[in-house]
């Protein structure tokens, strides 16, 4: 297959490019380097650096050659959109429609969206594909409001909306991963907290949950990576017009989380409890049966252990620090 990726610097637009390079498919990468980092990017692949809405740019390079558009390039932080909801809106919604415009104009009609479970909000149960929406913060409003947009297109496409929970772990040959520095993810926060001998902030502990705080369903980046692989196969070959939830459909608490940390690193840290933030969500499962209907199963069993250890294995190869052993 030929493949375009935006947002192919980033951490899971190039853990996605390195798979698909890797089982020998020909890659382009485009990315403004705004978030992303080069250093991530497959040497096999072709790199752009040009702005998805740079449609001049974008011009001399993309035509219908394409198989498969991987749509990466977002801003995802959740609280930094509280603060600056244009910007986000303008990034994740109004340039993706210019690109998505432009793809369409050149032929290429397949397409597949890196969405969110933040589109949902807070439940107190499994969430699937027809649950209600309610995103409490502008990221996943604006998330959900490119969704709308792709599946109300008039035009000829395919799509695969696949919407992450919470994506954790590093790729087992270390290539690619998150930006420690600037990472706000709980597996990244963590590693800095026990490595770096930092305080840990819980922001909530009277959730509703069984001990009080945030549960989450957290999918190993690599499983995530496979899932796009395997919707591209599928769009090459039949029209498609679906949402995804992309999880387990297993949920952790953020303290249980710690105690995992706790026992591979054999380490304590420093907890510190503040009061929960402004439409923070308590309770993301995914109900993944609609992923298993396309064949696609994920063992989610030592998946913990290997988000763990690889990410605290990155952590460290970024600080040019001694490894931990892992066997993941």
């Amino acid at each position: 297959m030929n493949i375009l990726i935006t947002g192919g610097a980033g951490y899971i637009g190039s853990t996605v490019a390195w798979l698909f390079v890797d089982r020998g498919h020909k890659v382009t990468v485009i990315d403004n380097l705004s978030k992303g980092n080069r250093f991530n990017i497959p040497k096999k692949s072709k790199f752009l650096k040009i702005d998805i809405s740079d449609t001049k740019s974008l011009d001399k390079y993309i035509n219908t050659k394409f198989d498969v558009v991987l749509h990466f390039a977002a801003f995802i932080d959740n609280e930094e959109s509280k603060f600056k909801k244009k910007l986000y809106l303008n990034n994740n919604y109004h340039k993706s429609k210019i690109f998505l415009n432009f793809c369409l104009n050149k032929g290429i009609k397949n397409f597949i969206f890196s969405s969110t479970a933040a589109v949902y909000g807070s439940s107190n149960k499994p969430v699937n594909e027809k649950s209600k929406t309610n995103p409490l913060a502008p990221y996943g409003k604006s998330k959900l409001k490119f969704e709308k947009y792709l599946r109300n297109n008039k035009k000829k496409i395919n799509f695969v909306i696949l919407r992450y929970f919470n994506v954790a772990g590093v790729e087992k040959k270390m290539r690619c991963g998150f930006e420690i520095a600037k990472n706000k993810g709980l597996f990244n926060n963590l590693c800095k907290s026990f490595i770096d001998n930092k305080i840990f902030n819980i922001f909530g502990n009277n959730y509703k949950t069984r001990d009080g705080s945030a549960v989450r369903d957290f999918i190993h980046v690599s499983d995530l990576a496979f899932i796009h692989y395997r919707f591209s196969q599928i769009l090459k070959k039949q029209d498609l017009k679906e949402i995804i939830n992309c999880g387990y459909g297993v949920g952790f608490t953020v303290l249980e989380i710690i105690r995992e940390f706790k026992f591979l690193l054999n380490k304590n840290i420093k907890i510190n409890f503040k009061n929960k933030r402004k439409n923070e969500i308590s309770f993301s499962l995914a109900d993944i049966k609609k992923l298993k209907k396309f064949n696609i199963f994920l063992n989610h069993k030592k998946k913990l252990f290997s988000m763990i250890s690889t990410s605290v294995n990155w952590y460290l190869k970024r600080k040019k620090l001694k490894h931990y052993d892992n066997n993941a």
